[in-house]
């Protein structure tokens, strides 16, 4: 008799799932099939947590919703969350400085405005910010933007 790798319980040697706790056993598919490479079971996570919390932050805040709500592990969302919160924060101070401004990049210091200084600051922000995160997503590591991730547990919660 297999025992459960999670909680202990006595599982049967078939069993997909613990009887004790639900986890789901190794080596056996949910169906009962063989274990084949071509056996996929429709629900259970495809990739690795790494690649999902690195593509939460490849196309900004609008992967980082599409992970929110297809994706339930913790690490995932965290990351999902994290880039909803950066990538939209940035995208909705760019917003209010383009409105503000009247997107004038004409004038001041040979051409070159306050207004497109501060475009181009944030350009570079976000940039930098966009490399980090995915970075230290790949890596496994729960890297925490300073203002975003308090903003974010907030938002949605401790994750």
């Amino acid at each position: 008799m297999v025992h459960c790798t999670k909680c202990g319980a006595a599982v049967a040697d078939n069993a997909a799932f613990c009887p004790a706790c639900g986890a789901p056993q190794p080596g056996v598919p949910p169906s009962g099939a063989p274990a084949s490479p071509g056996n996929t079971v429709i629900g259970q996570p495809q990739m690795s947590e790494n690649v999902a919390g690195t593509l939460c932050y490849v196309l900004g805040w609008v992967t980082g919703l599409i992970f929110y709500f297809i994706d339930r592990r913790p690490y995932v969302r965290f990351h999902a969350v994290q880039s909803i919160v950066v990538f939209g924060g940035l995208q909705v101070i760019w917003f209010i400085i383009a409105t503000f401004s009247g997107m004038s990049f004409i004038g001041g210091v040979g051409g070159i405005s306050f207004s497109w200084v501060l475009f181009r600051l944030l350009d570079l922000l976000g940039f930098v910010l966009w490399i980090v995160l995915m970075i230290k997503a790949y890596q496994g590591s729960r890297f925490r933007v300073p203002f975003a991730a308090d903003i974010s547990e907030r938002i949605f919660g401790k994750l």
